[in-house]
C-alpha cells in the first residue's frame, strides 16, 4: 500500500525575515534532494500550523519569531507531505544550530543567493512573498 499525506501529519514551514534575509536551515539527514529548507516540522495534534512554525523555529534555532500570516499550503511534491507555509518576524535571539540531532548549520539568505540553497526552485506563494519581503 502506498504511505499517503494524510498517513503522517502535516509539516509546517517558517519563513524568517530579517534584514533583507530569509532564514535558511541544513538537515543532517537529507530528505531525497532537500538539503537547505526552512525551519519546519510536524504539526501537533489540535496544534494551528502557524503555532507549529514559532514552536520549530525556537527548537531547532533557538530564535523567538512571532507568525504574522499564512502565506499557504500543498502537498509537497518531493515528500507528498501536507506543507504549510507561515510568513514570521524575529522577536529576539541568534539563529543558530539549536536542535544538533536535526541541524548541521543555518543561514541567512538573501533573494539572489535562494538557488544556491534550493536549486529546484521554491513554492510559487512562498517565492512572490520573499520577492515583496525581501525587495531593497
Amino acid at each position: 500500500m502506498t504511505e499517503t499525506t494524510t498517513d503522517k501529519p502535516g509539516i509546517s514551514a517558517a519563513i524568517i525575515t530579517d534584514n533583507g534575509r530569509v532564514l535558511m536551515v541544513r538537515r543532517r539527514v537529507k530528505e531525497g534532494e532537500l538539503s537547505w529548507q526552512f525551519p519546519a516540522g510536524a504539526i501537533e495534534p489540535g496544534e494551528a500550523a502557524e503555532d507549529a512554525a514559532v514552536r520549530e523555529t525556537i527548537e531547532e534555532t533557538g530564535l523567538a519569531v512571532t507568525a504574522s500570516h499564512l502565506i499557504g499550503e500543498r502537498v509537497h511534491p518531493k515528500t507528498l507531505r501536507m506543507m504549510s507555509y507561515t510568513a514570521c518576524k524575529v522577536v529576539q535571539g541568534e539563529a543558530r544550530v539549536a536542535d544538533e540531532e536535526e541541524l548541521d548549520a543555518v543561514a541567512w539568505v538573501t533573494l539572489d543567493e535562494i538557488p544556491q540553497y534550493v536549486p529546484y526552485g521554491l513554492y510559487e506563494p512562498v517565492q512572490r512573498y520573499l520577492e515583496e519581503a525581501l525587495a531593497e
